[in-house]
This record gives C-alpha cells, structure tokens and sequence, in this order.
C-alpha cells in the first residue's frame, strides 16, 4: 500500500515539474547520452592519460565533492578504490597526507565523507543548526554532561586524541556500536563542530580542537541555510553530470522537500537547464554543461574498471538501476546464508556499461587477489575484448593492491573463468 501510494506521488510529482517546465526546456536527449555524460563527468569516461599524483588525488575529490568513507577492507578501502578506479595506480598515502595537510577534512555529507576543505563553510552552517550526525545529540550531551566536559578538556590539554586513549572502566562491552562514552563523546563534539579529524594512523581517527586543525577558520564565513542548498545542488549536478531532482538531493542527503524550490530559484538566474531524458523523465544540466551537451553526448567511453560498492556512480542504487539496468545491493549487512553474489562485491564497468561483478577478498601476506566468484550479467556476451579488458583490469588492482597474484574460483558463465586464467 505504501509503495503503491510513493508511486502515484511520483508520477503526481513527474506530470506537475514536466508541465511547469514544458515551455524552457530546449531539447530532448536519449538515455544513453545521458549514462555517457554522467559518466564522463564523473572521470569514469576514459583511462588516465597521465601519471597519478597527489594533487590529481585532490582534483578528483573536488570534482565529485565528497569521497565516502567506509571501514571494510576485505580489499581496499572504499575511498582508496574510489581513488584507484579513476587514476589507476597512485599512492594511497596521498589521500591521508591530504587529511594531514588541511586539503580535505571529514564530515557527515553522503554518509561519513571526506570533503574539500573549501567546502567546509557549507557544513559548519549544518553542524551549528545540528541538520547531520545523530538526531539525540544535543540529549545524550545533556545527559552525559560530565564526560564530555572531561573529553573536551583531556583534547584541549593534550592535543591529538585517539579513542584508545580512554580505558574502559564501565566493565561492560559499551553502549552504541559498542562504544565506550568518551568515544561516543568524541564522535559527538565532531558532530557538534567542537572537534575535527586531524588526521588518521592505520585508518584511526585521530581527534583535535577546531581551532587547531583548522585556525584560519571564523563562523563569520558561515554560509546561510538558502545559500548552502543553492550551492550543494550545483556541486551535485557538476559532480553527476545530469540527474533527477531526487538523485541531486540524493548526492549530499540534501532535504528532498526543499528541492523543487531551490531548482526554481536557479533556473531563473540561468544557472541550470531542464531536459527531457528518454525513458527517464525531466533532468537537469548546468548550464556549462548544457553549452557542451553536443560534444558531450558524443562520447564513447572505453575504460574497464572496476568499483566500489560505495563508488558516487553506485550510491543511488535507483539511479543504477534506471540508467545501466543493473540491479545492485551491497550484501556485506546480509547474512551470508541469503547472499546472492557475495560480501562485498564489486561492479565492473566496460565501455561505458555494468556488465558484471565479482567476489575478491585480498590476502596480504600471501599476495594473493582471490576472485571467489565473478559474474557477467544476463545478455553480456563474452568476447575477446571483453575478456581481456576485464583481466587486465582486475589484474591492474590486484598489482595495485601488492596482491599481484590473482586467482579465480568459479564464474558464470563457467567458461569466463578459464578465459581469464588464460589471459
């Protein structure tokens, strides 16, 4: 019943924004054109022409605003994969030299992100009106009073804090994800705005006053509420390329409600342009974009590569499943019993189109890639290209990652896994 009901909504939604927007929109573009230019806006077009470099590191962050962060590390972390997928082989210690270095910092964006640090007055307005992190905050502060006094006074005379420098002493396994409370107090005054993530040791945060990583700051340069949605639904579109107005609010979890407004005010000042996608419904482009659109729609990407579950182009598994018809679900929350293709598998993008996934799980000390399982998706046909493009690619990762050797268990279709042994 529910679902039924969000489904008459949309297409309410759909028909009032197609009619209001009818008159301005200046031309009609094929789903393809748009798949190609989200992708090209997104750096997953073309191989890298060029040597990666620690700034390029930082250059491929700013173009997609945020870089999510996730712990799991059966191969490389997420934002190191993120990284790898666009710039080929580069060294993951540039991005924690990043962190170190100011370039970036970290906050709730897409989930837990690391962020330009340009970027920062639009997310100090957020922490100040408490709009990101956990809704009981502000209670669990009040309630605990006496401990984040005590944390936030061990930081302001010690500097650099990790977690590990509280002991536990409740003789219990900790509430909230398991957490001690001067952890859950740390995590909270860097919610607040009160402490930021210096830096990270082995992907450990590693905790320090405002006022001290960041010094130069001054809440005067706070941008304004209206400011800030104007501003995250531009960087949405110049990262994506071309989106629905729920994918824009989708990319920095801005408030769907607010959307169509804030979309309105920047159709009048000529900074966004209305399209009508083929099979998808209305888009929205910049207005550079849109100066380019010929050009870009032009496109014929030819990377092969493969993604983080958590990659920008993979986070809205509706906008996946609407543009590349691949249905994709990260499966590393579900119990293994009901897992369909495995703990964390990672999609696999050739020539501009999903055509599979595989199961990895990096052995270190052995060097070893392990494929557990790869699986081409229905209609894919194996060919020569195919296979060699995907061999190489998986075999660029696993040189990348120092587990050169790479193994492959099973496949579907069974023939693809002899292929790639031969490759």
């Amino acid at each position: 019943m529910v679902s039924s009901l969000c489904t008459i909504l949309e297409v309410i939604l759909y028909n009032l924004m197609r009619s209001r927007y009818s008159l301005i929109m200046p031309q009609t573009i094929s789903i393809d054109a748009a798949r190609n230019i989200m992708l090209s806006s997104l750096g997953l077009h073309f191989p890298p022409k060029k040597k990666a470099t620690k700034q390029g590191v930082l250059k491929t962050i700013c173009k997609m605003g945020q870089l999510q962060i996730d712990t799991i590390n059966v191969v490389a972390r997420s934002p190191y994969l993120v990284l790898w997928s666009r710039l080929g082989d580069y060294k993951p210690l540039w991005l924690d030299e990043l962190l170190a270095e100011g370039k970036l910092f970290e906050y709730w964006s897409h989930a837990m992100c690391f962020l330009p640090i340009e970027d920062y007055p639009l997310y100090r307005r957020l922490m100040i009106d408490g709009k990101r992190g956990w809704k009981q905050t502000d209670t669990w502060m009040k309630e605990n009073q006496k401990t984040v006094d005590h944390v936030l006074q061990y930081v302001r005379k010690q500097g650099e804090t990790r977690s590990s420098d509280f002991k536990r002493t409740d003789g219990v396994k900790g509430a909230w994800w398991n957490w001690k409370v001067e952890k859950v107090a740390l995590e909270l005054l860097f919610n607040k705005g009160e402490l930021m993530i210096a830096k990270r040791q082995n992907f450990h945060r590693i905790y320090d006053l405002r006022e001290r990583v960041y010094p130069q700051w001054s809440d005067a340069f706070t941008a304004s509420y209206e400011e800030i949605q104007k501003q995250l639904t531009l960087k949405a579109l110049n990262a994506l390329g071309i989106a629905t107005p729920e994918w824009i609010a989708d990319y920095f979890y801005t408030p769907k409600r607010e959307i169509s407004k804030t979309l309105e005010k920047l159709i009048n000042e000529k900074l966004i342009i209305p399209l009508e996608v083929d099979d998808l419904g209305i888009c929205f482009v910049l207005q550079n974009t849109y100066k380019h659109l010929d050009e870009l729609t032009q496109i014929k990407p030819t990377v092969t590569t493969l993604l983080s579950p958590f990659d920008p182009l993979m986070n809205n598994r509706k906008r996946v499943k609407s543009l590349f018809n691949f249905d994709y679900q990260i499966e590393c929350y579900t119990p293994a019993a009901k897992r369909k293709y495995g703990y964390f598998t990672l999609p696999i993008l050739h020539r501009g189109k999903l055509v599979g996934r595989l199961d990895p799980k990096a052995h270190r000390k052995e060097g070893i890639f392990e494929i557990k399982a790869i699986y081409l998706e229905p209609g894919v046909k194996i060919t020569d290209e195919l296979v060699h493009n995907v061999g190489r690619a998986i075999q660029n990762c696993a040189t990348w990652h120092q587990t050169p050797k790479v193994v492959v268990r099973k496949s579907n279709p069974k023939e693809l896994r002899l292929l790639l042994t031969q490759t």
